[in-house]
């Protein structure tokens, strides 16, 4: 399925019983979140949020717990309707389709996973993960041989006939992402999904999760807590605090450059060394021109170009002089990273 856009309008979600007839003089003082409720007895969970999840990006919206982040995922499917502002999806404004629009357009174009994958006890693995197949009244064999195929994607290939109680937490996590990849989404909106994991699975699911986005292209909206975890998958990311996105930006844009003294208090201590990737130290191969060179790369190691900075300093360390050779998606010779390289990208982020 083609990845679709998603763009927030100036959104605002008011909750309240006088939230309707404030809406206007609320939009207008820019009140705090204490002030709204002493001042009109209600809570902006979202307020006046704008921004736009590119097809086939992983956006990653950050904020502690009440930031509204949650919220916020929860107007893509109309689970939650704004009090104000659009929300875009596939060029489609989702607040003028009706009830049975909008299922259809849960049912197959949307996937969610949650923190809690919520798997339903009595089913095997193979039917939790069929489920969406068999509301669409798909035949047995078809959505069987989907919900297979989407268990191998995610390392559970031969785990069909188990149920949920003999799963781990890792492994529980890795059905529900198959369970909402079953029916093809264009879009995934994944709530905290690995949150609850022991740090090591956490990271596994992680990489995981990234290397299946990026074979598959789904446009994906990644709300979490953790700040690792959004320099760790998300194309762009946002910040948010008391309903409002306060910054937008790369990775590198959050950590170097906090617009706002509240995300330069979220991101203090953590060191953009962990943004440093092949990619971004790497001399194009047009550029490398010593003599025999191309001696050396060919039996030079091969890295992708989204290796991390710990792994370029162990090879770089147990291939003595020679080159690193980064290679694209596609296993091509691009880049050309050297120890001079590797030391001029530390010390540009120290």
């Amino acid at each position: 399925m083609e990845a679709h856009a998603i763009e927030f309008k100036d959104v605002w979600k008011v909750f309240g019983t006088n939230s309707k007839f404030d809406l206007a003089n609320i939009q207008r003082d820019d009140l705090s979140k204490a002030a709204l409720l002493e001042k009109h007895g209600c809570v902006a969970a979202v307020a006046g949020v704008s921004f736009k999840v590119e097809a086939g990006e992983i956006f990653c919206v950050m904020g502690l717990s009440g930031s509204g982040k949650s919220t916020l995922v929860r107007h893509v499917n109309r689970l939650i309707k704004p009090s104000a502002g659009q929300i875009i999806v596939g060029g489609e404004d989702i607040n003028r389709k009706s009830e049975n629009e909008m299922r259809e357009l849960r049912a197959r174009t949307m996937g969610m996973v949650f923190q809690n994958v919520a798997l339903l006890p009595h089913r095997t693995v193979r039917d939790n993960v069929a489920l969406s197949l068999e509301l669409r009244k798909a035949s047995v064999r078809q959505r069987y041989e989907i919900a297979e195929e989407k268990l191998e994607l995610v390392q559970l290939a031969g785990w069909g006939d188990r149920y949920p109680d003999e799963l781990s937490g890792g492994m529980k996590q890795r059905v529900g992402l198959a369970r909402a990849l079953a029916a093809d989404p264009a879009i995934l909106l994944m709530d905290e999904p690995f949150s609850a994991l022991d740090p090591l699975i956490r990271r596994d699911l992680q990489d995981e999760f990234k290397a299946l986005s990026t074979k598959l292209g789904k446009t994906t909206l990644f709300i979490t807590h953790d700040l690792d975890e959004a320099v760790r998958l998300g194309h762009q990311i946002g910040v948010m605090k008391d309903g409002k996105m306060l910054q937008i930006g790369s990775a590198d844009d959050i950590l170097g450059n906090p617009k706002d003294p509240y995300v330069e208090r979220f991101v203090q201590g953590s060191s953009r060394l962990k943004l440093l990737k092949a990619e971004s130290v790497m001399l194009p191969l047009t550029e490398f021109a010593s003599v025999g060179d191309g001696m050396a790369l060919a039996d030079a190691p091969r890295l992708s170009l989204d290796t991390p900075i710990k792994e370029m300093l162990d090879l770089s360390h147990r291939h003595g002089n020679l080159p690193l050779v980064v290679v694209d998606a596609g296993g091509v010779d691009v880049g050309i990273v050297t120890a001079s390289l590797l030391l001029r990208g530390v010390h540009d982020r120290i």
